[in-house]
């Protein structure tokens, strides 16, 4: 997800950095009028191409799909209560309230659907028979009655009153959404969320995915990118790829892999920008560690040897551990190159010292277990071991080995001298509960079962507030349950 990025001002062509994390309803301070508004209704869609800007050549060297002889993975031990039908349960709930396709929407939306193809030309349109891979869907971003882009989320004559603050899609949406239909083999919703980010991306003419966008719909939002989204969505095409050899999902993915080596990494440190923007690549940058997913480095270099992948993990890996050691043992949501905990300068952790996240284990932090424990639950990487270990050492220490404690709902500080623990109350939201959770996944078994079966009995809310959580839940569920099966 996402806390990100920023719009030009059309006044004094600056950036205004707003955050749009999870449950958060970003705010301007000064209110610009986005450069984007000013976008004319385009006149043809003539010149879209629906395909990707871009589309490298695999290499030779490019390995084999998931049929050629490549030894079976060997899993850690999940809980005995693992159960993957509870998963898929898991993941159908969460489709049916926060996915919808292009067809559902055009009678959601009267008033946009009657431009969509500007973004979807025909190209676009599902035919069982002349187009089967056509279809497009997204995953809806939650309510913005409020705030910076309350004027793109909000449609006033959507046909259910549930719908009108819920018009926009992030890309950190698409990227959870197609991993999770990878691994639920949900192959048409895969196909249609991957169609959604061809449309926009070829529309903006770039090869990365805008990170916030308006329905179907051809007015532009923020078009900066986030580096997080770019890599899920690489990663799932990779592992499509993989199960099934067909090479289109190869050629998109290095589109991807290409302009995140371009315009993501740090040529000098080999570290992870948060995107594509200048406001990230500063002399003393910030870094977001929930932007770090090893797995996805570790297929890029599977399908890219031309740029040293293997070199983004390892100091990623070391930076990681950096910041871990230098604080309590949790992370703080952002961080600078020296590894000390920082406020963005995307107003996204707060804007005064009363709602300030920026160094606790927070809205962005919550994340990092997964993608560590999945990179330790296919490779076994002892970095992800260590850290790991770490993390569940010192909740399970306060919550005296018992996953249901009130202990799991506290906002950690990564350093007490910066500021204290944040408690917001004694319920431990779903997401929280399974990020902590899977901290178990390395030598603490007990943890692990007790609470993974808290993480199947619990269900998703399905509010128009509830985006974050619930696809968090549902993909802690997915890893906890099995459903993680490594296609070569």
């Amino acid at each position: 997800m996402i806390c990100k990025k920023f719009l030009l001002s059309a006044l004094v062509g600056s950036a205004f950095l707003l955050g749009a994390c999870g449950d958060d309803n970003p705010n301007s301070p000064d209110n610009p009028t986005p450069s984007s508004a000013l976008t004319p209704l385009p006149t043809s869609s003539s010149a879209i191409d629906p395909g990707p800007t871009s589309s490298p050549t695999p290499t030779s060297s490019t390995p084999a799909p998931a049929s050629s002889a490549i030894a079976p993975v060997v899993y850690p031990q999940l809980a005995p209560v693992a159960n993957m039908d509870v998963a898929m349960n898991h993941y159908l709930n969460w489709r049916s309230f926060h996915y919808t396709t292009e067809e559902q929407e055009m009678a959601v939306y009267p008033s946009l659907a009657v431009d969509f193809s500007y973004v979807f030309p025909a190209a676009f349109t599902y035919d069982p028979v002349n187009n089967p891979l056509g279809g497009v869907g997204r995953v809806i971003w939650q309510n913005q009655a409020s705030g910076y882009y309350r004027d793109y989320c909000y449609v006033e004559d959507a046909t259910a009153v549930n719908w009108r603050a819920r018009a926009c899609t992030v890309s950190e949406g698409i990227g959870y959404g197609m991993l999770l239909a990878y691994f639920n083999l949900d192959d048409e919703t895969f196909r249609r969320l991957w169609n959604y980010t061809k449309g926009f991306r070829a529309y903006a003419n770039r090869r990365l995915m805008p990170w916030i966008t308006e329905s179907f719909y051809w007015r532009k939002v923020d078009e900066s990118s986030a580096t997080d989204a770019d890599e899920d969505i690489a990663t799932a095409l990779i592992l499509m790829y993989y199960r099934t050899g067909q090479e289109m999902y190869l050629q998109d993915a290095l589109t991807f892999v290409s302009a995140i080596w371009d315009l993501e990494v740090n040529p000098t440190t080999l570290l992870l920008y948060s995107g594509d923007e200048g406001i990230w690549k500063k002399a003393n940058p910030t870094y977001n560690l929930s932007y770090f997913s090893p797995v996805a480095l570790r297929l890029f270099a599977m399908v890219d040897p031309s740029h040293d992948w293997m070199g983004v993990l390892n100091a990623m890996y070391t930076y990681m551990q950096n910041v871990q050691a230098m604080g309590t043992g949790v992370f703080p949501d952002w961080s600078d190159a020296t590894g000390n905990a920082v406020n963005p300068p995307n107003e996204s952790a707060g804007k005064n010292e009363k709602t300030y996240t920026w160094y606790t284990f927070n809205k962005e932090s919550v994340r990092i277990p997964w993608r560590i424990a999945w990179d330790y639950y296919w490779f076994q990487d002892p970095r992800a071991a260590t850290i790991l270990t770490q993390l569940n050492q010192f909740i399970s220490t306060r919550a005296k080995n018992n996953p249901d404690d009130a202990a799991l709902s506290v906002y950690y500080s990564w350093n007490l001298a910066i500021g204290p623990d944040n408690t917001k109350g004694t319920t431990v939201p779903s997401h929280w509960y399974g990020a902590w959770c899977v901290t178990g996944i390395v030598d603490n078994p007990t943890w692990l079962s007790l609470c993974t079966n808290g993480v199947n009995a619990k269900t998703l809310s399905n509010t128009g507030s509830s985006y974050f959580p619930d696809i968090l839940l549902s993909m802690y569920s997915a890893l906890l349950n099995g459903l993680f099966i490594r296609p070569f």
